[in-house]
């Protein structure tokens, strides 16, 4: 049976080099017979903010709805986005608000309990991140954008490996060392990792 891979380009920007890292990652997955999904987030037709919290539904669009099958369907999840100030895209973390909700991806147990219940289970991930920022703020700083998504998105809904691939200074690059990124990045996908 081929594995299901979703390709999520989180970059607000069509000629983006994550969007050529998301081209890149997808011919390997396709050189491997994986069954291939895409979610290009800007090129949705949302509402960014989750309205009124977790106080009150916000009815999903369409184009949710969607996207939240395809993560049920997938088996391999792979993430591809720059970090902006720490964090991803602004368009990204709407995403991840108005999708990842409570009842779909994570059930709280009802009552005083701390515990929850993961709804996203029997599926591995790929963050790959790209960067501007000096080496050093990268340990010094704890690697913010791909901790937070690993960690109190995708590992707190029940993914599980996750694997995370940090590649720059992207700004300084010369083009012989980002098509080495796109080989590298074709390769993660051929192995379907």
């Amino acid at each position: 049976m081929p594995k299901k891979i979703l390709i999520i380009d989180g970059h607000p920007d069509e000629q983006s080099y994550c969007t050529a890292l998301c081209k890149a990652y997808r011919k390997g997955a396709i050189k491997a017979g994986a069954i291939i999904e895409e979610i290009i987030i800007r090129d949705l037709d949302f509402k960014l903010n989750l309205q009124y919290g977790y106080r009150k539904r916000t009815e999903l669009e369409p184009c949710l709805v969607d996207a939240q099958r395809k993560f049920f369907e997938a088996d391999h999840i792979v993430w591809i986005h720059p970090v902006w100030w720490g964090s991803y895209p602004a368009i990204m973390k709407g995403f991840i608000d108005r999708v990842f909700l409570p009842r779909f991806f994570f059930k709280k147990i009802p009552g005083k309990s701390t515990t929850w219940e993961k709804l996203l289970t029997n599926k591995s991930a790929h963050i790959i991140y790209t960067l501007d920022t000096p080496k050093i703020f990268w340990w010094l700083a704890g690697r913010p954008s791909f901790l937070a998504l690993k960690y109190t998105t995708l590992f707190y809904c029940g993914v599980s490996p996750i694997r995370g691939t940090a590649l720059g200074i992207i700004r300084l690059s010369s083009e012989k060392k980002r098509k080495k990124w796109l080989n590298k990045v074709e390769k993660l996908g051929e192995k379907l990792k």
